[in-house]
């Protein structure tokens, strides 16, 4: 699990100074600015985010856990499901622990090195997880439209071939962005309007023009979020196709409610990372963008182990045994 440690407090009266002192060298460092409405309310938001993180997690870490330790979940579902736990653990850690720090003990610095390997891991990360819900939808797919045929197309050897195209598609197709943005001078302001290291915000920080860059990490977020976005559409689509072709209404509405609670949580997901990374220019608010970037990064990691795990009868099941086997130790 990644994490970033920072040091060195800032208040506002060394914030105004590093700020004017900037000009004419080169930036070192990073200011963290956050929530620019949300400023006087830093015990209710370091609570609230606390209690987010722990909650997920302590809900992903255990599915993980559970998954691994436990033969009977040992299936094509539940191995994607526990891929996507660890995914969300490592995103959620990438950007959060730094929120907290800053509300805290108000460590709002980041230097240089260190505020782009943040944004290469988160985005890297982020590409990783929609390639990962992809692969997930398609699973799903093949296990309701095609039921005799799902043990022989999801092999060991496909689901993990498929988990590794997940994950070094993520963290490949970012070397791009980064290595661009890596080439930008940076003289001027280093106070990002956001509470981690993001592409958009940081091109705003750039000395010069970044046309170019906007454009490729348009195309790039454009690439992975619709092309991904659309696969999973027409999974779901030809999964409730099929759902309504089940004769029993108990077996299509236990089914369709599934599918469709799978289908919110990836919209949420999708839907703000679509309107964050997919723009045309590097226009950005911070209040706005901030709270749309909460969906993704802190709503979306929280819910997924209540909708795709906690809900399903087996993961109830292995946690029965094991506190029953924990008990009789």
């Amino acid at each position: 699990m990644l994490c970033f440690i920072f040091l060195n407090q800032v208040d506002e009266d060394i914030l105004q100074s590093a700020i004017s002192n900037l000009t004419d060298n080169h930036v070192t460092e990073f200011i963290i600015f956050g929530f620019p409405s949300l400023q006087k309310y830093p015990t209710l938001l370091f609570c609230v985010c606390l209690f987010i993180y722990l909650f997920t997690i302590a809900g992903n870490g255990s599915i993980f856990l559970l998954v691994i330790l436990d033969r009977r979940l040992h299936t094509p579902m539940y191995y994607f499901v526990s891929n996507l736990s660890f995914l969300d653990m490592s995103y959620t850690s990438v950007t959060v622990p730094k929120m907290l720090a800053k509300f805290a003990m108000h460590l709002d610095t980041i230097s240089f090195p260190a505020c782009f390997a943040q944004m290469y891991i988160f985005l890297s990360l982020t590409a990783a997880e929609c390639f990962l819900l992809t692969v997930m939808a398609y699973d799903r797919y093949v296990a309701i439209c095609s039921p005799l045929h799902y043990l022989t197309i999801m092999t060991r050897r496909r689901c993990l071939l498929l988990t590794v195209i997940a994950w070094s598609g993520g963290f490949l197709s970012i070397i791009t962005v980064l290595t661009l943005a890596l080439k930008l001078p940076f003289c001027g302001p280093n106070v990002i309007h956001h509470y981690y290291c993001d592409h958009p915000p940081l091109l705003q920080l750039a000395c010069t023009d970044t046309s170019f860059n906007v454009a490729v990490g348009s195309s790039i977020g454009a690439f992975i979020l619709l092309i991904t976005f659309i696969l999973v559409v027409i999974s779901y689509i030809k999964i409730i196709l099929s759902i309504l072709k089940i004769n029993s209404k108990d077996g299509r509405k236990k089914t369709f409610s599934t599918c469709a609670s799978h289908f919110a949580v990836v919209n949420i997901y999708f839907l703000p990372l679509i309107f964050m990374y997919v723009r045309p220019k590097a226009s950005y608010s911070s209040d706005v963008d901030s709270l749309v970037a909460l969906l993704y990064t802190v709503l979306t990691p929280m819910m997924n182990p209540v909708i795709y795990s906690f809900r399903s009868k087996d993961i109830k099941e292995a946690f029965r045994r094991k506190i029953r086997f924990q008990t009789k130790q």
